[in-house]
């Protein structure tokens, strides 16, 4: 099927759509979902506009300013910006290219290379990426020898476990979610920080409704991803989705604003517990599998004459998007693992069936770096 990489919602099928678009939320669908993950992740629950203002919400609880945080290495510039929102500073790990994780090994040699009296490393944020489990448990070792705190950022991983069988979300002082587009759990927008541990400093819950805008964008998101799909068999459902994009009628998930006042959507915190629901009943939300590939650029024109657009693929930068990535000041020498992944790296969407793949996936099989298998 030809459509463009627009996030789950614009994929839905009719019946998907209607539950969406019409959906009707209450004020008990916001308690319900705080309720349900109070009880999941054991703690203290809150909602918020996305995942960015979640993760700031919990830096802050936790953190004081001017403290050090250790982050992966290959990751997304909503990270980096809760964590200068915070007024804390980015220490960043290389990663293992088998798992898109930052290792146990590259923790250790930030840490000691840059903890020093004037740098106050004081945590680490947990990211699992792409739904890959990270070594939880050398890492939750590491962390209580030298009393750091841990936050998980499950906006890739909500519903998995590592390896000991525990479910990510339940080892750190605090997890966060978001509800963003192509997120594990994606109703357009939205998010969540549970606090497990006591916390250290004061926050205030974020208690406004959305603006309007930003409802109307979630409400309607599916609608305008179901137009641009028909559209893109005549040739102009990417030019139609530009489109919205300039007139601001669809947003970006990356340039959803940070803002620590205002909650999601009672319809969206309706919608998230009903996909929550759903990985309980079928287990494990999927892996969003990738691969390294040369020619990446003529690759994905070649899936684009097949009527497949991956351009919107995570990561084309260590932190992406690459529109970004100047304000982050990126330390490319000392994580060039990270810099390989950015460069050959094709990730697949995580709502796609494996059939509807199938014409892709021989595509890329051409293109695979060798030695690698698809992973290095």
């Amino acid at each position: 099927m030809k459509h463009y990489y627009l996030g789950m919602a614009a994929s839905y099928d009719s019946s998907a759509w209607m539950k969406h678009t019409f959906s009707i939320g209450h004020r008990k669908d916001i308690t319900a979902l705080q309720q349900y993950l109070a009880k999941r992740y054991s703690g203290e629950t809150i909602l918020t506009k996305n995942g960015r203002s979640a993760l700031t919400l919990a830096l802050k609880a936790y953190f004081d300013p001017g403290d050090s945080i250790i982050i992966n290495g290959f990751t997304c510039y909503a990270v980096y910006e809760a964590i200068t929102a915070a007024k804390l500073k980015p220490i960043f790990a290389d990663i293992d290219l088998q798992d898109l994780n930052m290792s146990i090994e590259t923790i250790k040699q930030v840490y000691y290379k840059s903890s020093t009296p004037s740098t106050r490393i004081r945590g680490i944020i947990i990211q699992n990426t792409l739904g890959n489990p990270c070594d939880i448990k050398s890492i939750e070792s590491f962390a209580k020898e030298h009393n750091l705190t841990i936050i998980e950022d499950l906006a890739h991983c909500a519903g998995i476990r590592y390896s000991d069988k525990r479910e990510a979300g339940t080892v750190g002082s605090a997890c966060i979610l978001s509800f963003g587009k192509d997120k594990s759990i994606d109703t357009v927008s939205g998010g969540a920080a549970i606090f497990r541990h006591p916390r250290k400093n004061d926050i205030e819950a974020p208690n406004k409704s959305p603006k309007p805008s930003d409802h109307l964008r979630a409400r309607f998101y599916p609608t305008f991803g179901a137009v641009s799909r028909g559209l893109t068999y005549i040739g102009i459902g990417g030019a139609f989705m530009r489109g919205l994009v300039k007139i601001h009628w669809v947003e970006k998930s990356a340039d959803n604003k940070l803002d620590l006042k205002r909650r999601p959507s009672k319809f969206e915190a309706k919608l998230a517990l009903r996909q929550l629901h759903e990985f309980r009943r079928n287990g494990e939300p999927p892996l969003r599998d990738f691969c390294y590939v040369h020619d990446r650029d003529k690759l994905l024109k070649e899936l684009q004459h097949k009527g497949y657009y991956f351009g919107g693929f995570w990561y084309e930068k260590p932190i992406s998007p690459t529109r970004y990535y100047h304000k982050t000041s990126f330390p490319e020498a000392d994580c060039p693992n990270a810099v390989y992944a950015a460069r050959h790296i094709i990730n697949l969407p995580n709502y796609y069936t494996r059939r509807s793949l199938t014409p892709a996936l021989k595509i890329i099989k051409k293109y695979l770096e060798e030695g690698t298998n698809g992973q290095k």
